[in-house]
């Protein structure tokens, strides 16, 4: 359990297992998969030890020389079995030359050590080092899937979704915490992972893994020099972390994750957009963010300032939403064009596409006979039936719909469905802004990472994945899903007329298919 103190921001013990769910949900995958590499198992190997000495410390805590001890065996397990050491520095160095040995190994091992303590110390707010250590692993991964690095590809699949179901319970208010296991093992991964990938014969910059993981290495640099500059050992514990900082100015929890979410997903978008720059521009173009976020919290310092809520907005403007909250219309409104407008949007769907495969119109007749099996002898099962119903037929629906080649060319078709999908996704956010219940699906900084992933790298990988269509299906359907997620928990166990227009769209698709 994670006892509060001084240093902690919580109020009440909280257990800090969540590390071991993060290390089994990501090898129960990789383990089944990936191929048994030099690399992946020098990383199984390490992965092990600095599991081993993250659960003792968070059982027991140890001092901070013997977790030195810990990292230290397990980066010298990468560089010598896995192989994996930084010697090529690009064009900071002449042409061809590469680092001598007995530079490029210690070099390597202060790299991962630091790395995995820059992510360990960012995890001081819920939701903060899972949520970077997300976005890192996005960059990282489709940065390896362009590369056909197939095994960085899979550790970075892998880690994301053990991240996104840890994240769950991690975002504010957290019922969980990773622990010293968590945030180490996603350190030593995220070091791992980014220099196997980006020092080996590759058109990436080798400096990329800086601008990937630069924000906190530079929140760690910044409190350790300050620690020696006040005659404190660099590894005592303090609150003067950026994250720290920012509730200092007056910025409530939510929206410190959030403005570093923001940061970071700057960084991490940049790392992708500029990973065959030359290492001068990277390096220099790093220096001046690092310049800018110093120089702006060294100001903030010096003139006192506090982040000062505006009278108006919260006495005027929240005050009447106040009034129209408890009057209801503020969730009746958008919770009705929920209730009506999503059935509608997904049966216009599934009469777009010009063929339906007849396979696909036998799986609908299974759904339909299963809702309606669940419906009259187990009805308290019909949401759990409905999602599986739903998430399967959504999906295959977007697809169709995006791979039809009578459709490709409505082109102004796309544009009204898809503004009508953001009008839906505005409706969700408001109906779980303004809703009364106190259980349940509620809007967190998560829906942000989730937002960023759908909407964001459609775009990005639209560019370089040779069926485009994909990335347009899984942000519209991952709209939907949430969308389908927040009116199901709106319902409160009212699902008959959500079960009516479901089987009518499956319905549709089984005639369409068939005749």
């Amino acid at each position: 359990m994670d006892i509060p103190g001084e240093r902690k921001i919580h109020s009440h013990p909280i257990p800090r297992i969540g590390g071991i769910a993060l290390v089994i949900g990501t090898f129960a995958s990789t383990l089944l998969w990936a191929t048994p590499s030099p690399f992946f198992k020098a990383y199984a190997a390490g992965v092990a030890i600095i599991v081993f000495f993250g659960l003792i410390d968070d059982l027991k805590d140890l001092s901070y020389i013997v977790k030195l001890v810990g990292q230290c065996a397990a980066s010298f397990v990468i560089v010598f079995y896995g192989e994996v050491k930084i010697d090529n520095l690009g064009a900071i160095l002449p042409e061809g030359y590469l680092l001598p040995a007995w530079i490029a190994v210690p070099f390597t091992v202060i790299v991962i050590v630091g790395i995995t303590n820059a992510i360990n110390l960012a995890d001081g707010l819920d939701g903060l080092a899972g949520g970077i250590s997300l976005l890192s692993f996005c960059c990282i991964g489709y940065l390896a899937y362009i590369q056909d690095n197939a095994v960085i590809s899979l550790l970075s699949l892998s880690l994301i979704g053990s991240i996104f179901g840890f994240l769950r319970f991690n975002t504010y208010p957290a019922t969980l915490f990773m622990g010293d296991t968590g945030s180490q093992f996603l350190g030593f991964s995220l070091a791992a992972m980014s220099l196997e990938l980006t020092q080996r014969d590759t058109a990436l910059s080798p400096v990329l893994p800086l601008i990937i993981l630069g924000f906190p290495i530079l929140d760690t640099l910044t409190v350790m020099v300050e620690r020696i500059a006040d005659g404190r050992s660099p590894f005592a514990a303090d609150k003067n972390h950026f994250h720290h900082r920012l509730m200092r100015l007056g910025f409530f929890h939510t929206e410190a994750v959030f403005i570093i979410y923001l940061i970071y997903a700057f960084c991490v978008i940049s790392a992708f957009l500029m990973r065959y720059y030359s290492e001068w521009i990277l390096l220099s173009g790093y220096l001046i963010f690092a310049g800018l976020i110093l120089g702006f919290f060294h100001l903030l310092d010096k003139k006192g300032w506090k982040f000062k809520r505006i009278d108006f907005i919260d006495r005027i403007i929240k005050g009447r939403l106040k009034i129209l909250k408890e009057n209801g219309l503020l969730i009746i409104v958008p919770f009705k064009c929920i209730e009506i407008g999503l059935p509608l949007l997904l049966f216009a769907a599934s009469c777009m596409p010009m063929n339906i495969p007849q396979y696909f119109s036998f799986i609908c007749v299974g759904f339909m006979a299963l809702i309606g099996i669940t419906w009259v002898f187990k009805r308290r099962w019909i949401r759990g039936v409905l999602t599986f119903s739903l998430y399967f037929f959504v999906s295959f629906v977007m697809y169709l719909m995006n791979t039809d080649d009578g459709l490709k060319t409505a082109r102004h078709f796309f544009k009204f469905y898809n503004l009508f999908i953001l009008l839906l996704v505005l409706f969700v956010v408001m109906t779980l802004r303004f809703t009364k219940r106190t259980k349940g699906f509620k809007v967190t900084t998560m829906d942000f990472l989730i937002l960023l992933i759908a909407l964001v790298a459609p775009y990005v990988a639209g560019a370089y994945i040779q069926h485009k269509e994909l990335s347009a299906v899984a942000a519209s359907s991952i709209a939907l899903f949430f969308s389908y997620e927040v009116l199901m928990g709106e319902l409160r166990g009212e699902y008959g007329r959500l079960t009516i227009a479901t089987v009518v769209t499956l319905g549709v698709v089984v005639v369409r298919g068939m005749f």
